[in-house]
């Protein structure tokens, strides 16, 4: 969630149940120092050790058919040759492991090095890496040479300055800042501070998180398979370290030539981005649409520090990693109407309420934003407003505070094969009234709230669909979330390894959205290392997580094929918050044909009354009894609350006879043990 939230754990009266206390900072070496788990051996793979691809960490097979088809193939650093360090792996929130893919990193110091050998042909690569912030925050740039076979291709300039956050929602840039909200509930002293006597303090810097960035890069040339791309830190580098999560190699294609088109260059747009591109495109729009041509942006960086506004109008770029719409975040005079106090580059729809905006089409070029801290009432996004009969395909979209926000009511949009990474909030967000629109073919990583997001505020969304897409990393909160809608469907994603208080899926009928009606179809997902520690709850979460907070769950909800691989703690949650416990349940829904590989706990664990049916849902290495059922915590003669349906064919054990109907089988906290590897059913 972003703009016009309030963090969830607030959405209701007064703090959560006692919460356990929890480390409230690890060690920071120089810089803020290192982040770590602790540090694996140094690699070192023999000379001729071939690449390992993988998905999200995994190895391909395990999630064919799910997730983004991308041109890009992905390798992690711990797989790679290097003399540096592994580090995890750790999903601990606050550590640099558990933000990092896979939660698996390659620290290198000064001197050191990773090298990959491509496994195809490739001419540009992309590099995801933290390096330390500055001691007073505000972030620090430290170079990263880039070699190809043994001779130097390029220095990279690394930056932290948009990565290092601190604190309580809405976080801060301060690694020195005492709490933001005293008056809150903290686990780090299982109290509030303010409402406590002496007041407790905490250390300093305080829950940093959101530690990675990523660059691109184009090596000038196409190297061939078999070829060794070898990142190093020089010795004379300014950061004490520089942690490599993984690299992305890819073979992109010559910059796309539009000669029939509003071309902004004869508009005035400077490619050098020196100058302020902004009216000059205007310029273009406005001639585009009386003559009923595209506007063209082709190869350069143009300088955009507002919002350009467009409505009938298509837009197409030399391709995202040639055409760069890049501005900085600009303080505003006074709040503007709808609350926001900055601008930034970004491409806007006309407000719903003044009958938004149609048939734009937005292609091929990125969208760099300049924004390093989270204020939810700012217009910020790189993609806003209400755009109907629309297509967004084909972006890159980074550093703004969410990559696509689309305020309804609006229908028919598309936002396809569209690369976001490191928001300060959410990656995508269809928000209020979004109907008949398709989220497809998208990566989206290091988002800083949700990844992807349907949220029926107000007027419900509808007959929506999420499909094929590749999320990973959120550093909080959940990688797919549903907030309340009508007839929408969630299928054939990938999401990996949330961070912090949420999970790869989350239905939630929370955020004062309208409610689950019609159907809502999950089928076929692929979820990995999924489920964090809710900090206030003191419980792990589920890969899938049901939440009934300001209302029933009481839809035609059907989960069909998904498997849910290397839970950390559930595969399945369905639970209510503590205090609407007896006034709201979540009843009748089905689980078929999903497959669990891995839970630290139970496969399915409820936390409130209601009722759910599984058929064919076959599980194994599952870390505690099958079903955690506490119900409402009634724990009544007649069992409870919860009832489950065996409908047939759910093989592992998981679903014994006698946990049936509504056995209370209540561990509050069941001790965590890992599984093994998620493999080949």
């Amino acid at each position: 969630m972003s703009r016009s939230s309030i963090p969830w754990w607030r959405s209701r009266r007064g703090p959560r149940r006692p919460a356990r206390t929890l480390a409230a900072t690890v060690a920071l070496g120089t810089a803020l120092g290192v982040l770590t788990g602790a540090p694996g051996p140094a690699v070192a793979g023999p000379a001729g050790a071939g690449p390992v691809v993988t998905r999200a960490a995994l190895d391909p097979q395990l999630v064919a058919g799910r997730g983004a088809r991308v041109g890009f193939l992905e390798q992690e650093a711990e797989n790679a040759r290097t003399d540096g360090e592994v580090i995890g792996p750790d999903r601990t929130a606050y550590t640099l492991p558990s933000e990092a893919s896979g939660r698996r990193a390659v620290r290198l110091t000064p001197g050191r090095y990773v090298e990959f050998v491509l496994p195809a042909a490739a001419n540009a690569i992309t590099v995801r890496y933290s390096i330390p912030d500055a001691p007073t925050g505000g972030g620090i740039t430290a170079p990263l040479d880039v070699s190809a076979n043994g001779r130097p291709i390029r220095t990279m300039t690394l930056t932290s300055q948009y990565a290092w956050l601190y604190n309580q929602y809405p976080f801060s840039n301060d690694p020195r800042a005492g709490l933001l909200h005293p008056d809150w509930w903290i686990t780090e002293c299982s109290c509030v501070p303010a409402q406590t006597t002496p007041t407790p303090t905490v250390a300093t810097p305080f829950r940093p998180h959101h530690f990675y960035d990523e660059q691109r890069l184009l090596l000038g040339r196409t190297y061939r398979a078999g070829d060794r791309i070898r990142l190093t830190v020089p010795t004379g580098s300014n950061a004490a370290w520089t942690v490599v999560d993984l690299l992305d190699s890819e073979l992109v294609g010559p910059p796309r030539v539009r000669v029939v088109a509003a071309n902004v260059l004869a508009f005035g747009a400077d490619p050098t981005g020196r100058r302020d591109s902004a009216p000059a495109i205007e310029r273009a729009i406005a001639v585009a649409r009386r003559t009923h041509l595209p506007v063209y942006l082709p190869p350069g960086t143009y300088q955009v520090n507002r919002h350009i506004i467009v409505d009938d109008v298509t837009i197409e770029g030399a391709g995202s990693w040639y055409t760069i719409i890049k501005g900085r975040e600009v303080a505003l005079p006074e709040p503007a109407p709808d609350g926001s106090v900055h601008t930034g580059v970004g491409f806007y729809g006309r407000d719903a309420a003044d009958g938004g905006s149609h048939d734009v089409h937005l292609s091929g070029f990125a969208v760099e934003g300049d924004v390093r801290e989270r204020v939810d009432t700012d217009q910020v996004n790189a993609i806003g407003g209400a755009l109907n009969d629309s297509t967004i395909d084909g972006l890159h979209l980074r550093h703004t505070k969410v990559g696509v926000w689309l305020d309804g009511p609006m229908r028919n949009v598309r936002v396809t094969n569209t690369v976001i990474v490191d928001q300060i909030a959410d990656g995508l967000n269809l928000h209020t009234g979004v109907t008949d629109s398709v989220v497809a073919d998208n990566v989206v990583r290091n988002t800083g709230d949700d990844g992807l997001a349907m949220w029926s505020e107000r007027v419900g969304n509808a007959r929506n669909t999420i499909t094929r897409n590749t999320v990973q990393s959120p550093v909080l909160a959940n990688g797919i979330a549903l907030y309340g809608g009508t007839d929408n469907t969630v299928s054939h994603n990938l999401v990996a390894d949330p961070v912090r208080e949420g999970s790869a899926i989350q239905v939630g009928a929370r955020f004062g959205a309208e409610p689950f009606t019609g159907h809502l179809r999950i089928t076929g997902n692929t979820t990995a290392r999924a489920g964090t520690y809710e900090l206030n709850w003191r419980i792990g979460l589920g890969a899938i997580w049901f939440y009934a907070l300001d209302r029933d769950i009481a839809a035609d909800i059907e989960v069909t094929g998904d498997a849910y691989l290397d839970s950390t703690y559930n595969a399945i949650m369905l639970v209510s918050e503590w205090s609407v416990k007896d006034l709201y349940a979540i009843s009748g829904v089905r689980f078929r044909g999903v497959r669990v590989d891995g839970t630290g706990t139970s496969v399915v664990s409820a936390r409130t009354a209601g009722s759910a049916s599984f058929a064919d849902v076959d599980a194994r290495n599952v870390g505690a009894v099958g079903v955690n059922n506490c119900g409402s915590f009634h724990f009544t003669p007649a069992g409870s609350e919860f009832g489950l349906t065996d409908l047939g064919g759910n093989d592992g054990g998981w679903l014994a006879p006698w946990l049936l109907p509504n056995t209370i089988t209540c561990d509050d906290r069941p001790p965590v043990v890992p599984p093994p590897p998620p493999s080949p059913w």
